[in-house]
C-alpha cells in the first residue's frame, strides 16, 4: 500500500512538470479579484423519521433554516498563482425541535437542540499550470472521503488536497486530512480524525467510457480502495444505455467503530454494484444488483471517513450494506420537460435485500420503497431555486432491525434558494 501511495504522489508531481497538449489554467488567470466568485445558499430543511414499533419518543423530527456562504478568490497572475477560499454556515431551528436528530441540528449535553449555531473555515490555495493545491477547510467529493451534503449544512474536512489535470482527460488527486466536522457538530474535529491519506485517478477514455480508482488510509481505523467504470452506449433516436460498476474493498483495523460494534480483530468487507439504465426521451429505467462479502458489512462515516462515502447503486435511506447481503433494485425516472413542466423530475425505486447475516438470523431481509419529486425554477428572479420532496418506506426483519435500524417512514423536504453575490 505504501508503494501505491508513493506512486500516486510521484505521478502527481511529474504531471505538473511535463508539457501538455492543452491550455494551462494558470496562464489564463485574470487575477485574484477578477476571477472571484461568491454565493449564499439559503436552505430550509425538514426531516421526519417515524419509527414503527418503537417508543414514540425515539422518533425524530428536525426543522431548521440555514445560510451557507461560499467565497472563492481567483488566482494571482504569474507562473504560480495564489488565492483564498472561505466557507461557512449559520443556522437556527424552526419550532421546538424537541426530538431533533437525523444529523440536522446540534444538541446540548442535556439532549436539547441548539437554538442557533454557526461554523466555518478558510483555506489557502496555489496553482501551477493545471495543478492546484489547497490547504484548510474543505467540502470533499471523493468516493472514499465524501462530505455529507444532504443535511442542513455540509460536513467539513481540514487538510491539504492536490489535484492535477496536466495530462488531457486524466485527473490525479492526493491529500491528507486531520480534522472532520459532521453536519450537526460544533467542534471542528467532532469525529476525532487522526490522519486520513487519500489518493486516486480518474480517466476519460472517450465520450462513452470513464474509469476511476481511489484509495484511503485512515490511521488506526481502516484502509479502503474504490474502483468505478461507466460506459454510455448511444442508440438510435438519441436513446442510450448506461452501464455503471462501483466497488469498494475495506480492511477495518482492530478498535475501529463499524456497524457491528467495536471490532476486536481485523475484519474486511467487499461490496460492489452494477447497474444498467435505458434512457429514451423523458423516461429512464434502471436495474441494479449489489452484493456484500467479508467478515463485516460495509460501514462509512463512523470512522471519520465521510458520511457520504457510499458510491453504490442501492443507496437511499438504507444503503443495503449488511453482512453478506445481496440486493436488487428497479428505478424509474421521469423528466416532465417533455410534458410542458421544465425543471420538474420524479424518481421512484424499489430495493429488496436478502441473505443478511445477523447474530440471530443468516437469512434476514430488508426493503425500501423510495419516491422523490424535485422542481427547479428555470427563469426569473428565483432562477435555480429548488424544492425537493422525498419519502422512503423502509421495512426489515426484526433480526436486522435490532442491529441496523427500525422500520421507518421518512419524509424529507428541502427548499434551496441560491443567491449569487459576485
Amino acid at each position: 500500500m505504501l508503494k501505491t501511495k508513493k506512486l500516486s504522489l510521484a505521478l502527481l508531481v511529474n504531471a505538473a512538470l511535463i508539457s501538455t497538449a492543452f491550455a494551462s489554467e494558470q496562464s489564463e488567470s485574470k487575477g485574484f479579484v477578477e476571477d472571484a466568485e461568491g454565493s449564499v445558499l439559503f436552505r430550509t430543511g425538514y426531516i421526519k423519521r417515524d419509527k414503527q414499533d418503537v417508543n414514540p419518543g425515539d422518533d425524530t423530527s428536525s426543522f431548521a433554516q440555514s445560510a451557507i456562504v461560499k467565497l472563492e478568490s481567483g488566482y494571482t497572475k504569474g507562473v504560480v498563482g495564489f488565492g483564498v477560499n472561505v466557507t461557512g454556515d449559520a443556522s437556527f431551528k424552526l419550532g421546538e425541535n424537541k426530538h431533533a436528530g437525523n444529523g440536522m441540528i446540534p444538541k446540548h449535553n442535556d439532549g436539547s437542540a441548539y437554538d442557533h449555531w454557526a461554523r466555518g473555515g478558510a483555506s489557502v490555495k496555489a496553482r501551477v499550470s493545471n495543478t492546484t493545491v489547497e490547504y484548510g477547510t474543505q467540502v470533499l467529493d471523493l468516493p472514499v472521503l465524501a462530505s455529507n451534503t444532504a443535511r442542513m449544512v455540509p460536513e467539513y474536512f481540514t487538510g491539504v488536497l492536490a489535484k492535477s489535470r496536466e495530462i488531457e482527460n486524466l485527473e490525479l488527486v492526493a491529500g491528507k486530512f486531520t480534522e472532520n466536522q459532521y453536519s450537526d457538530q460544533i467542534n471542528t474535529d467532532g469525529n476525532h480524525l487522526d490522519s486520513a491519506v487519500v489518493w486516486g485517478a480518474k480517466y476519460k477514455f472517450d465520450d462513452q467510457l470513464n474509469a476511476s480508482y481511489y484509495g484511503l488510509d485512515s490511521k488506526d481505523k481502516l484502509d479502503r480502495h474504490y474502483i468505478n467504470a461507466n460506459y454510455v452506449m448511444p442508440l438510435a433516436n438519441k436513446d442510450s444505455l448506461t452501464f455503471d460498476f462501483n466497488g469498494y474493498h475495506t480492511q477495518f483495523e482492530a478498535g475501529s467503530l463499524a456497524n457491528s460494534g467495536i471490532l476486536t480483530e481485523d475484519k474486511s468487507n467487499s461490496i460492489w454494484s452494477i447497474s444498467g439504465a435505458y434512457n429514451t426521451g423523458a423516461h429512464n429505467v434502471m436495474l441494479a444488483y449489489q452484493q456484500n462479502t467479508g467478515g463485516i458489512g460495509y460501514d462509512y462515516g463512523n470512522n471519520a471517513d465521510g458520511a457520504q462515502s457510499i458510491y453504490v447503486a442501492n443507496s437511499y435511506l438504507s444503503d443495503f450494506v449488511g453482512k453478506h447481503e445481496k440486493s436488487a433494485q428497479i428505478q424509474y425516472s421521469l423528466d416532465f420537460s417533455n410534458y410542458g413542466v421544465p425543471g420538474l423530475n420524479w424518481t421512484t425505486a424499489y430495493v429488496y435485500g436478502w441473505d443478511i447475516q445477523t447474530p440471530t438470523d443468516d437469512k434476514a431481509k430488508e426493503s425500501e420503497f423510495f419516491n422523490q419529486f424535485k422542481y427547479t425554477v428555470q427563469s426569473g428572479f428565483a432562477k435555480d431555486a429548488s424544492l425537493r420532496l422525498r419519502y422512503s418506506h423502509y421495512r426489515a426483519d426484526q433480526a436486522y432491525n435490532d442491529v441496523y435500524m427500525a422500520d421507518t417512514n421518512e419524509l424529507r423536504v428541502f427548499l434551496d434558494v441560491p443567491v449569487k453575490l459576485f
